[in-house]
Formats: C-alpha cells, sequence, structure tokens
C-alpha cells in the first residue's frame, strides 16, 4: 500500500515537474521576444552565435595586397561655429593605404582594376574627412572612428567588403 501511495506521488511530481518547465518555457521565450523588440526599437545589435559578434576580419599577412594612393591627398575641413570658431580654414593633409583581403572572391573584379577608380575613392575620403570640423576631425581619428568610416564608406562604393581596412600613412592637421 505505501508503495502505491509512493508511486503515486512520484507521478503526480513529475506531472507538476513537466507543467512546470513548459510554463517557464513559454515564458522564458515571450521574455527573449521583447527583449529582442526593445533592442530593435533602440537599435542595439544583438549578436547571435550563427553570425559574427565583431566586425573585426582577420586577414593572414599573406593574403593581403596593399595600394597606395598616388598623391597624398589635402583635404578642407568644415568650418568650426560656436566658440571654437576662429574664423580660419582649417586642412588635413593625409596619405592613405588601402588593405585588399586577395581572398576575397570581389578582388579578382575589382582589385587588379582599383587604380582606374582612385578619383572615386579620392571622392570618399574627401566627404569623410571634409564632413568633420579640426577638433572632430582630430578626436575621431584618435580614436580610429575616422578610418572605420572611410572603410565602411568605400566597402559601400564597391558594395564589397574586399577592402577590409585603410590605413592613414601620414595624417596632419592645420
Amino acid at each position: 500500500m505505501i508503495l502505491v501511495i509512493i508511486l503515486a506521488l512520484l507521478v503526480v511530481n513529475i506531472v507538476l515537474t513537466a507543467i512546470t518547465m513548459f510554463s517557464i518555457t513559454s515564458t522564458n521565450k515571450k521574455t527573449a521576444a521583447v527583449v529582442a523588440d526593445i533592442a530593435t526599437a533602440l537599435s542595439i545589435e544583438l549578436a547571435s552565435e550563427d553570425e559574427g559578434a565583431g566586425e573585426e576580419v582577420t586577414v593572414a599577412i599573406s593574403d593581403i595586397a596593399t595600394y597606395p594612393i598616388a598623391d597624398q591627398m589635402t583635404v578642407q575641413l568644415r568650418d568650426s561655429v560656436g566658440e571654437n570658431a576662429d574664423g580660419k580654414s582649417h586642412y588635413c593633409m593625409v596619405s592613405v593605404v588601402l588593405s585588399l583581403n586577395t581572398q576575397d572572391p570581389d578582388y579578382k573584379t575589382y582589385g587588379e582594376g582599383i587604380a582606374e577608380k582612385e578619383g572615386l575613392i579620392k571622392n570618399e575620403i574627401n566627404e569623410v574627412i571634409g564632413a568633420y570640423t579640426l577638433e572632430e576631425a582630430k578626436t575621431k581619428q584618435a580614436s580610429g572612428e575616422l578610418k572605420n568610416e572611410v572603410t565602411a564608406r568605400l566597402q559601400d562604393l564597391y558594395g564589397s567588403k574586399f577592402i577590409y581596412d585603410v590605413s592613414f600613412s601620414s595624417i596632419m592637421f592645420q
């Protein structure tokens, strides 16, 4: 008789555990969906295991081709306004080197003829750097944001990530 009572209690325990498990799982899924909706509304990217957690691309040194932009570029910076306005025009002199991934499928298409598009590349660099005041450009260059923005614009220009990095071999502000 005691064995029957123990068996009945064991079955009830298993049933209640299963009910609890299903209710917690469904609540957990709903909570994850709410968090994802909030993150989307706040424009926060959530990296999953399928996606790369970062934009950092690692390319072996043997798979890198560099393309130095032939001339040192002089870019006029946006005029400062407010307290920092000194009434002078400021310029940035920069030498740019593009790092190309030779293993990227688009390298054969775009990489070998990159010299023909140098004018477009210089235009994108001018637009990015010229959009900032002297103070903003110095800050963004120090933090690495300036080269990241130039890299992103060139990747958008080509519609490819075969240009995976942009380096400033020399950069001066005046």
